[in-house]
């Protein structure tokens, strides 16, 4: 029950950080979603920016110790999913630089859901 836990949470890290980084094509389309987004392609940025360590980490490593486990051999989200969320040989710097791409990218999104608002205004 543990892993499948731990597995769900590396799921949800997954999705939350796709959020961050593609939700502001979804502003585009939907732009009220822009007062979930915001908020979350803040935080992604600033615990990227800082080298926080995300909540959800700890508590899925916390998963992995309480089924008896210390790796992430066997199934399909450690094996495909873990390296893409936690990358071999992360450095300060290279999170100082997903985090700014955070930033530019949703900067971009935004500033074409504005325009769309905007055009749609003056229609």
């Amino acid at each position: 029950m543990y892993n499948v836990l731990a597995n769900a949470i590396v799921l949800a890290h997954l999705l939350f950080i796709t959020f961050v980084i593609c939700g502001g094509l979804l502003v585009i389309r939907w732009p009220p979603l822009a007062v979930v987004h915001l908020p979350a392609a803040v935080w992604g940025a600033v615990v990227e920016i800082f080298g926080w360590i995300c909540p959800l980490t700890p508590l899925e490593n916390h998963f992995r110790l309480l089924a008896g486990n210390n790796s992430y051999s066997g199934d399909f989200i450690a094996r495909y999913l873990l390296p893409v969320i936690y990358p071999e040989n992360l450095t300060a710097t290279m999170q100082q630089v997903f985090g700014g791409f955070v930033i530019i990218i949703n900067l971009i999104f935004y500033t074409i859901a504005i325009q769309k608002l905007q055009s749609r205004r003056h229609r």
